[in-house]
């Protein structure tokens, strides 16, 4: 480039790392409006993940397991340490809590469909248990929300588990909402509130302030319940050595961690970007709390933000989880953001892959909105099968991992499988760096 006067070079121009394109996009849209921004899904930006983890698969120092021949067991149980009926799974991969309301009640069917086929459970979410739901989940965990929407004491009854949600990943320490144009009649009758009108719920429950109280509501769930179910507490990952700990002394029989990568069906893009840990950093820490207790796989541990493949589920069980929850990856075996509606995408302003505004109700795919004709679009016994063929999937990839590393069962997985690609997950994961037997803050060392 040249400039036009004496032809001399002229700097090339470079854009701001710090307001990049997207940033300042952002900024304009607060001037012009003057409201922060809403939408759905978890963390955008780049974290340190499961991709920084790698496995040492076995060879003379180790055995591996021949696949044809050899079994690698599965299976999971959930709620061994109170509950007269603990949950058991098939496999150690759980469908995590998304409400009738975020998503249409065609692909609640569908998402009970598919972990039925799978041998698994799903959540009801905020906003209540329906009917479609409950027929079609062999295992269905029944969420005690902050809001206390749709909550009904038989509809407790009826669940095969508890989860009292006292963070999520996406969010820690904020709490839901549903804007107005998906509440639908039958929506707004089941929250007992109006009818296209938004509904907020509050970060924390409204009839208890802390771990002391939290011990007297698990009590009462379980006096409900007749001490037959177990009770989950679920956790955004923000302090999770001592949320784990508080969880568990205060009686759970389940501690559910949710990192930053978690979704959401509606929150700030602010909170979504900048409060909470990636789940990678979470996930010792609530395992050494647990054996700190002397109760690690007495109380199991479900992980979940940011799980996509079965590679994901194996390094998540190696690092001490007994089970691992998906959302958006559900969501998207379901046919969410599916590039056969990119013109739909491209009308309202997005594409394929990137679309998030699920709170407008707008959604092309017909999973997370509440228009009639929208909810055409979906077949839930369509979704249903391909979430167990996902499910599936995930199940054979991690068996696989399982036996090259010569495990027989995916809870054998430890932390000895695996190595680190870079320093943060080193520290996060407290994995040794690739090629060494350090990293950073183990104990022992001064560097």
């Amino acid at each position: 480039m040249t400039d036009t006067t004496n032809g001399a070079p002229r700097t090339a121009p470079i854009q701001s790392a710090t307001f990049s394109n997207p940033v300042n996009a952002e900024i304009r849209r607060a001037a012009a409006t003057g409201i922060y921004d809403i939408r759905g899904g978890g963390a955008k930006r780049k974290l340190p993940h499961f991709d920084d983890l790698l496995f040492l698969g076995a060879s003379i120092s180790r055995y591996p397991l021949e696949g044809y021949r050899e079994k690698c067991g599965t299976s999971v149980t959930l709620g061994t340490r109170f509950a007269k009926n603990p949950i058991e799974l098939d496999i150690p991969i759980t469908i995590a809590g998304m409400s009738f309301g975020a998503l249409s009640g065609g692909a609640k069917e569908a998402l009970g469909r598919g972990a039925t086929l799978a041998g698994t459970s799903t959540t009801t979410g905020d906003g209540g248990m329906t009917n479609e739901e409950r027929g079609h989940s062999n295992k269905l965990v029944y969420q005690y929300l902050p809001s206390r929407y749709g909550m009904n004491p038989d509809d407790l009854r009826r669940a095969d588990a508890i989860e009292i949600v006292v963070g999520q990943g996406a969010k820690p320490g904020g709490g839901g909402m549903l804007l107005g144009q998906k509440i639908s009649d039958r929506v707004a009758e089941m929250r007992n509130l109006p009818k296209g009108i938004d509904q907020r719920s509050a970060c924390r429950h409204p009839d208890w302030t802390g771990p002391d109280d939290l011990e007297i509501k698990i009590l009462e769930l379980r006096e409900i319940t007749g001490w037959k179910v177990p009770i989950y507490i679920k956790v955004g990952g923000a302090r999770p050595y001592f949320d784990t700990t508080l969880a568990v002394k205060a009686g759970a029989d389940v501690v559910v961690l949710d990192g930053m990568q978690g979704g959401t069906a509606a929150t700030q893009d602010v909170f979504i970007e900048n409060v909470g840990q990636p789940i990678l950093a979470c996930i010792r820490e609530a395992v050494r709390a647990l054996q700190d207790l002397g109760l690690h796989r007495e109380v199991q541990l479900v992980v979940s933000g940011g799980i996509r493949t079965g590679a994901d589920v194996a390094k998540a069980m190696a690092m001490g989880a007994d089970a691992v929850a998906i959302g958006t990856a559900a969501l998207i075996a379901l046919g969410d953001n599916d590039p056969k509606w990119e013109a739909d995408y491209n009308a309202l302003g997005t594409t394929a892959g990137a679309y998030d505004d699920w709170h407008e109700g707008k959604d092309p795919a017909g999973i997370t909105t509440q228009d009639p004709e929208l909810m055409k679009r979906f077949d839930p016994i369509e979704g249903g099968r391909r979430l167990n063929n996902y499910l599936r999937v995930m199940t054979l990839e991690a068996q696989t991992i399982a036996r090259a590393c010569g495990k027989s069962h995916l809870h054998n997985l430890e932390p000895e499988d695996l190595c680190a690609l870079t320093l943060e997950a080193a520290a996060m994961a407290k994995i040794p760096l690739a090629g060494t037997d350090w990293y950073p803050g183990k104990p022992g060392t001064s560097y």
